[in-house]
């Protein structure tokens, strides 16, 4: 009796369903990235201090507002004259309460250029009091020390 072996065929893999799992995770990573993180205008250049560092808060509720040298805000994609400021805030206020949340929840991050008059901080810090806003967050850029990076550590 004469054995024979049966010819085995190449085995070919089948990528469907590794490409529907790359894309699924394609698709869970952009709904998870958080892109408010990534909430800058490129009219305002930050002031440096040495004090500034990056914030560790992820907060539920910002508010950004970009003040330009101008004295324009750059808010929601709009710039805005500081006295159209007041309508935007009482707009977003008004989300916050229609998602029965209060709007002592809110943070408002102000980001004013270095060359900015402090006075048009301080008229924009009154103007988000007048909405009823109270929590702020002034941004600065990070100084970089140049001090301690020799090799004598001098």
């Amino acid at each position: 009796m004469r054995f024979r072996s049966p010819e085995i065929p190449d085995a070919e893999v089948d990528w469907t369903p590794m490409i529907d799992v790359t894309f699924q995770l394609i698709s869970f990573f952009m709904f998870v990235i958080n892109f408010t993180v990534a909430e800058v205008d490129q009219r305002v250049q930050l002031p440096s201090s040495p004090l500034a560092k990056p914030s560790e808060e992820v907060w539920e509720f910002p508010i950004f507002l970009h003040l330009t040298t101008s004295g324009t805000v750059v808010a929601g994609g709009a710039e805005l004259a500081l006295d159209e400021v007041k309508r935007f805030l009482l707009r977003e206020t008004e989300l916050l309460r229609y998602q029965d949340k209060s709007p002592d929840q809110a943070n408002v991050i102000i980001r004013a250029d270095s060359a900015t008059p402090m006075e048009l901080v301080q008229q924009l810090i009154q103007t988000c009091r007048d909405a009823k806003l109270e929590n702020f967050h002034l941004r600065a850029k990070e100084e970089k020390s140049t001090r301690g990076n020799s090799p004598l550590g001098q």
